[in-house]
């Protein structure tokens, strides 16, 4: 095998030369004496022509054969413009058989008839498949152009520990047992979180790391199990200096590796992002926004209405453009059940024709309201409005998730369009099941002007978080940290640490504090679904080479298994049946 050429390199001007390549049968077609094939490799697909009389091996190839062949390029024909090799082809003069192949259990093809489980468990087939190479490929020019970008602005490439102690970062952690320190456990880390702060203590001022992440959480999209996070971590620079650098880093990737032009981040508060967009991850690609009807409805007589304001809730809605007529009551009702399961009661649906407003409740709005709506909105016949009612926060998440929900289905989002947004000024602190908790993780810093409100008001303190989303995606997450030792035992006393608890999971991490920490600052790409975003993938899955399915299992391995009464033993652990199972 002296391969000369790849596949997918060859163009006119190497029509003439020689040439000898190697990879798989993707098609053979026979046509009397002359057979085609398209021979593909890493690199694309070219068509090679065999005279069968001449070289009757030929006969023998089938779909995945591994083979060998030497030629002369020539000019097609028959051009096939949708072909990056289509103006040329290989007149072959030589075929090696270098190995056989069985049918396969699905089309290796960009367009496969594989349900997703049939492809995790042939992944090896699918990874073949020239759509699932180029999103790997991809993938890998976008962690080499951060990599660059970080090591020109002085960042050091820093491995942490991925055996370590369990911390609580917001997630469930997977547990190692040890076996030479019997009943101890070690944690695989979430994150680098705890040893990045550390190594600024260290003095390293600049660090970096491709880092392999672990959380036990239920799987979705755009989630992983074990996932890949670009992590960055900067002293002495403020988060306006610190967001300049990960906008460099970018600029370097959309410039360097997508071909597009420079793109501007806006930077959007927390408030307003759950307000306009009905997201703390906006996706700006159309520019439908959420509205504010409770003026429209201050002295509404619609009992739904009156009660939310009366109570302190909003009235968030949108106005669908000239689609009215597409909303039949099954229609409606799929969009009910979707607001439903965000926690709304309802939805109010009105169609703005000739004759006026249709709806259930177009009734119970008085002529002067649906005057002040026509005006207010700039309403047009055939437009339709949606209006939901409720608490602030669940009211604007679900109106942006029927806003999500219309986009995809009246087409409103345009194809291939990349649109990056910062959203900042998240609240510090929330509450959950009537406990306060931080909104990000423990470490973060407030806003100056807001610790003197630690004590008496948390959950109006903002936090210096910041969250870097592209269409629709959080891409990464970040924040500035609290680095004086009273104000990180302070955060770890409102969300109900006792100093024993503390000292207990963090004695060592406080105790660094005593030492002399510099302000500093971090951010975690999620490298898996950065790269989604950029290549326009479903779902996480199809850029990650062996990936597990959305039952937490890997189809190609059947990961997890049952462990062996040796091994079991040699870690001091006994399976115990569950309740259900007896």
């Amino acid at each position: 095998m002296n391969r000369t050429h790849h596949n997918g390199i060859l163009r006119m001007e190497h029509v003439g030369q020689e040439v000898e390549l190697v990879g798989w049968v993707a098609k053979r077609r026979n046509f009397g004496s002359i057979n085609f094939i398209d021979l593909r490799d890493r690199s694309g697909i070219v068509q090679l022509v065999v005279n069968h009389d001449e070289y009757p091996i030929v006969q023998e190839l089938k779909n995945e054969y591994v083979v060998s062949v030497k030629g002369l390029v020539r000019e097609r024909q028959d051009k096939n413009a949708k072909l990056a090799t289509g103006d040329i082809e290989v007149d072959v003069k030589e075929v090696t058989i270098i190995n056989k192949a069985a049918q396969t259990p699905m089309i290796i093809a960009d367009e496969t008839d594989a349900l997703e489980d049939t492809r995790l468990k042939y992944r090896y087939l699918d990874l073949r498949r020239p759509v699932m190479q180029e999103r790997l490929i991809k993938r890998a020019a976008i962690v080499s152009e951060m990599r660059k970008t970080l090591d020109n602005m002085g960042f050091i490439d820093v491995e942490t520990p991925m055996l370590t102690k369990s911390t609580p970062e917001g997630a469930r952690e997977y547990l190692v047992p040890s076996r030479v320190h019997e009943g101890e456990f070690y944690a695989l880390a979430q994150s680098p979180q705890i040893f990045k702060q550390l190594l600024m203590i260290g003095g390293m001022e600049r660090y970096y790391q491709v880092a392999r992440c672990f959380r036990d959480e239920d799987l979705r999209a755009d989630r992983q199990l074990d996932f890949t996070q670009v992590d960055i971590e900067a002293s002495f620079l403020d988060q306006n200096q610190f967001m300049d650098i990960i906008e460099t880093i970018v600029d370097d990737v959309m410039i360097n590796v997508m071909h597009e032009e420079k793109h501007e981040i806006p930077k959007i508060k927390f408030v307003d992002a759950l307000n306009y967009y009905g997201s703390d991850k906006p996706d700006l690609r159309f520019e439908m926004k959420l509205i504010d009807f409770a003026p429209i409805f201050a002295q509404s007589e619609f009992k739904v209405f009156s009660d939310t304001l009366e109570n302190g809730g909003v009235l968030k809605g949108l106005v669908l453009k000239g689609h009215a007529e597409t909303l039949t009551r099954k229609v409606t009702d799929k969009y009910t059940d979707l607001v439903k399961k965000y926690g709304l009661k309802g939805l109010v649906a009105l169609k703005y024709e000739e004759a006026g407003f249709s709806g259930s409740a177009a009734k119970f709005i008085s002529e002067a309201e649906q005057a002040q709506m026509v005006e207010t909105l700039g309403l047009e016949f055939g437009d339709a409005i949606f209006i939901g009612s409720g608490e602030w926060e669940l009211t604007c998440t679900a109106i942006g998730a029927l806003r999500l929900q219309l986009a995809k289905d009246y087409n409103l989002i345009p194809e291939n369009k990349f649109a990056y947004c910062w959203v900042v000024d998240f609240p510090m602190f929330e509450m959950e099941d009537g406990v306060i908790i931080a909104r990000h993780h423990p470490f973060t810093a407030p806003v100056q002007e807001h610790v003197a409100f630690l004590d008496e008001r948390p959950l109006d303190v903002i936090a210096q978080a910041y969250d870097l989303v592209l269409n629709g995606f959080e891409v990464a997450g970040g924040s500035m940290r609290i680095y004086q030792q009273e104000l990180q035992e302070k955060m770890f006393e409102i969300i109900g640490f006792t100093p024993e608890e503390i000292q207990r999971r963090f004695g060592f991490f406080v105790d660094a504090f005593k030492y002399g920490t510099p302000p500093h600052g971090g951010i975690a790409f999620g490298l898996d679904r950065y790269a989604m975003a950029l290549t326009h993938s479903e779902t996480i899955r199809d850029v990650i080479a062996f990936p597990k399915n959305a039952s937490a299992r890997c189809p190609l391995t059947n990961a997890p298994s049952p462990a062996v009464d040796k091994q079991l033993k040699e870690l001091h652990l006994e399976i115990v049946k569950s309740s259900h199972e007896e």
